[in-house]
């Protein structure tokens, strides 16, 4: 009986260690996720370039999927030279995370 407390204890720490907003999807059972990394050429506006997206969620902070790569997300807008790359975080209490990548280019 002790030792299932002491598991009992690690697991809830665990989850409750987890955050409710981090900078990566973090699963707690699964993590299966590629995230952005910061490019920027401020010479050409953004209104003149195409634009493309690529999204991965996570779900109650045990399970996160998806593909949130700039390669996606150039794939996805049909970018071969990148001049930009955002990227944004939701996520509402732990419960479900979004995470999108959106880049901009010719």
């Amino acid at each position: 009986m002790k030792k299932l407390m002491v598991c009992a204890s690690f697991l809830a720490a665990a989850l409750l260690m987890g955050g409710c907003a981090t900078v990566q999807p973090v699963g707690v059972l699964v993590t299966q996720v590629k995230l952005p990394n910061n490019v920027a050429d401020g010479l050409v506006p953004r209104q003149n370039l195409k634009k493309g997206t690529a999204e991965c969620k996570s779900y109650l902070a045990l399970v996160a999927m998806g593909d949130a790569s700039i390669d996606m997300a150039a794939k996805n807008g049909g970018i071969t030279k990148i001049h930009y790359v955002d990227w944004d975080v939701t996520n509402f209490l732990g419960i479900i995370g979004t995470y999108n990548c959106t880049v901009y280019g010719e």
